[in-house]
């Protein structure tokens, strides 16, 4: 679980509620007619914009915010090493039992194709789709809390408008401006707290993801293409490491 995300979103949330408790009380923030404009208006709009079967993964896509599969790519690099090594010394078939057993798919299909003897330009075209095609499905789901985050807001104005009216066509009664004016001012306040604390923010991290997943696959296909073509374990062990932070760089052969 990424406990930087999770943190920050219960810290904002905290700070907001501590806030409201010391001020008037949670109470007076809370308006029904809000809700609806805002939150049902949103995601009415939302379902719109993007077709049913991408917002079917709206939960699987906001937890994948908070609990990212991320790689490990130092142990990557490592077993990608040793995989040239083996291959090097006993020919790229002895990997096929290694292959086998493999858990990343990505890595698993582009050995699987080196294996069986595929040319590596058609081995890295196909690889190079599948990312492709990856990034741009992973860049549709973040695009989704974007527009979340720019709904909610527009939906904040509407509802303020919404209730400026009912406050001007009711300034006879001054009974009914209060309710009004809460509608007014509460639509905007939730339509920023959903745009600033989880549209905008998750879209964000959701691409730093997105690149992060780019970047290990693009080592993976560095990698392939080493093992087919002969490196030495140390020459592909520099090419990964050059995908890495300068901090990060660690060597095997040290």
């Amino acid at each position: 679980m990424d406990l930087g995300t999770v943190i920050g979103i219960v810290l904002i949330m905290a700070l907001l509620l501590g806030a409201m408790v010391m001020g008037v009380g949670i109470g007076a923030y809370i308006d029904i007619p809000s809700v609806l404009i805002v939150v049902g208006g949103s995601i009415g709009a939302l379902m719109v914009s993007f077709k049913p079967a991408q917002m079917k993964q709206f939960t699987k896509i906001f937890m994948k915010a908070i609990k990212p599969g991320e790689e490990d790519t130092a142990e990557l690099i490592k077993k990608l090493v040793e995989f040239a090594t083996k291959a090097r010394k006993d020919g790229i078939l002895a990997l096929e039992s290694e292959v086998n057993n493999e858990e990343n798919e990505f890595l698993k299909k582009g050995l699987s194709m080196a294996i069986d003897g595929s040319e590596p330009d058609t081995i890295r075209e196909l690889l190079e789709i599948e990312m492709e095609q990856t990034s741009t499905r992973h860049k549709v789901h973040g695009s989704i809390f974007s527009q979340w985050a720019g709904l909610a807001g527009a939906m904040g104005m509407i509802g303020t408008l919404i209730g400026l009216v009912a406050m001007l066509l009711n300034m006879a009664d001054p009974s009914a401006i209060g309710p009004s004016m809460a509608v007014a001012l509460l639509t905007t306040m939730y339509g920023a707290m959903i745009g600033n604390i989880f549209g905008a923010p998750i879209a964000n991290i959701l691409a730093v993801r997105n690149d992060e997943e780019t970047m290990v696959k693009e080592m993976i296909l560095e990698g392939i293409m080493s093992i087919q073509s002969g490196d030495a374990p140390r020459v592909l062990e520099a090419k990964l490491l050059a995908f890495l932070a300068p901090a990060d760089r660690v060597s095997q052969f040290d």
